[in-house]
């Protein structure tokens, strides 16, 4: 089936199919979502993210090396 064929039987149907067509789709295929959200997805499920409030603020970055509980002065 082309996707011309697909499409023009999802204008032939009734509101509430054509809705529960698309939910279908957006679950089911990721391919719409660009590659750089889904890594930007995966780093704040991981916990790699910044705060942007002290980025913006030009603060300097934190340091990527654990402290292992040692308090610089």
């Amino acid at each position: 089936m082309t996707a011309q064929a697909v499409i023009k039987q999802f204008k032939a149907l009734p509101a509430k199919e054509r809705a529960r067509f698309a939910k279908f789709v957006m679950e089911s295929d990721d391919s719409w979502i660009p590659e750089s959200f889904k890594r930007g997805m995966a780093d704040a499920q991981a916990g790699r993210f910044a705060d942007m409030n002290p980025v913006l603020a030009d603060a300097p970055p934190p340091s990527r090396r654990p402290s292992h509980g040692v308090v610089k002065k």
